[in-house]
């Protein structure tokens, strides 16, 4: 079985090299890295040029954002799986992907998926905020419950199936995507454990108008699949706050 992960970046010099050695020091499992730049000015690609050669496939061209280009990373891998790591994000360790996929055995469920820690965007060993997740029920997905989307593997046919994220979204067409992914009804299992370190400062959180943003298009995802939306983004913004509980990190 074949993983794919893709990692879409631009201008990100300080941390692309980190997120790039992240994936290819991981054993154990069969990875292809596919990495799209969006036509980078600040040396990201004199870095990428480094590391090229062990890229199942390379593109750098201007596009039209985070989502086109997690869309043509798709199109680009080939693995069973595929799941994406942000250029500024890292794995929690080298047998993260492993461990995943080993406790499938032969099964082969439509997504699978794990744990995630926020950490502090200089210190990625200081964690801020743990996100551990449950395994899905149709009642959960109701009020506003998702899996860390960066720690989420879906079979590659399912993907394309569904038609990848929604280009005419800025920040939360990876929601939308897991609603119509989950709420179309499948095999999908639930590993408890860390498997990506998310650094802190994302699209989604940057400023008011960001967070505003989002909420207007988790509405719009949440009315495209027929959920009651008040519920369902109060459920989803109240669930944070457990997670930033200092005794609910992992040592």
């Amino acid at each position: 079985m074949k993983v794919s992960v893709v990692t879409a970046v631009y201008n990100n010099v300080a941390e692309i090299e980190t997120a790039i050695t992240s994936v290819l020091s991981q054993r154990g499992v069969n990875v292809e890295l596919v990495v799209v730049d969006g036509g980078s000015t600040d040396g990201t690609c004199d870095v990428l040029d480094r590391y090229r050669n062990h890229f199942g496939a390379y593109v750098s061209a201007r596009d039209g954002g985070i989502y086109p280009a997690l869309n043509r990373g798709l199109s680009l891998a080939t693995g069973d799986y595929v799941g994406f790591l942000h250029s500024d994000d890292l794995f929690a360790s080298v047998d993260a992907l492993a461990t995943l996929f080993g406790e499938l055995g032969s099964a082969r469920p439509d997504a699978v998926w794990g744990d995630l820690d926020y950490v502090r965007k200089k210190d990625p060993t200081a964690i801020v905020r743990h996100w551990e997740s449950t395994p899905f029920t149709s009642r959960r997905l109701r009020f506003g419950w998702m899996p860390p989307h960066p720690s989420l593997y879906v079979r590659r046919d399912r993907f394309l199936e569904l038609g990848g994220f929604d280009q005419t979204m800025r920040i939360a067409a990876d929601y939308d995507f897991i609603l119509r992914l989950f709420g179309g009804g499948g095999d999908f299992r639930y590993f408890p454990g860390t498997i990506v370190k998310m650094r802190m400062g994302g699209a989604s959180n940057r400023s008011v108008s960001a967070v505003i943003r989002k909420s207007r298009e988790d509405a719009l995802a949440l009315r495209r699949a027929g959920i009651p939306v008040i519920p369902a983004i109060l459920a989803k913004n109240f669930s944070k706050i457990p997670q930033l509980l200092p005794w609910r990190r992992p040592a």
